[in-house]
């Protein structure tokens, strides 16, 4: 395997829909596994981005915005997430009259 990451590498997409992001890539722009990446549409293309975390969002458009607003934000986010996760987990789950 070339240890370039701007020769393109070809991924196999799952049945459910997940690619596997290779492991050159997700350590030179620092993607955690487990972790979480952005992926949206630019232009016609797949864009897959990760999210930063906390401390690397502290200080950007600081101005207008009290210290600590964007990783409260974040928190919400998360949380948000995983509460729809756990309703989902439930609406699963089978239930004992069943």
């Amino acid at each position: 395997m070339a240890s370039s990451t701007s020769e393109p590498t070809v991924v196999r997409v799952s049945r459910k829909g997940q690619a596997t992001i290779p492991k050159g890539l997700r350590e030179k722009f620092g993607i955690e596994t487990p972790g979480e990446v952005f992926v949206y549409e630019d232009e016609g293309r797949i864009v897959v981005e990760p999210v930063p975390s906390p401390d690397e969002l502290h200080g950007i458009h600081a101005e207008g915005h009290e210290r600590g607003e964007a990783t409260e934000r974040l928190r919400e986010l998360r949380d948000e997430e995983e509460r729809r996760e756990a309703e989902r987990t439930e609406r699963l789950r089978p239930s004992a009259d069943e």
